[in-house]
């Protein structure tokens, strides 16, 4: 998720800061994100997220492999 919301931001040119007020989530959030850290809010994750389209849910391992 970290390389993903890094590659996404800098295709957008935008700083962490930017990002962070774009996502409406503190910079701290987009730090922890981009640092790989494993204690984050879902739902602050989610609203990083939304800003292409895409949210992070609960999936089974075994719904896991149709999606690899």
């Amino acid at each position: 998720m970290a390389e993903f919301v890094k590659a996404k931001k800098k295709q957008l040119g935008l700083t962490q800061e930017e990002y962070a007020d774009k996502a409406g989530v503190a910079l701290t959030v987009i730090r922890k994100i981009e640092q790989g850290k494993e204690n984050l809010n879902l739902s602050k994750i989610n609203q990083v997220l939304s800003m292409f389209g895409h949210i992070l849910i609960p999936i089974s391992e075994k719904d896991s492999k149709l999606v690899k």
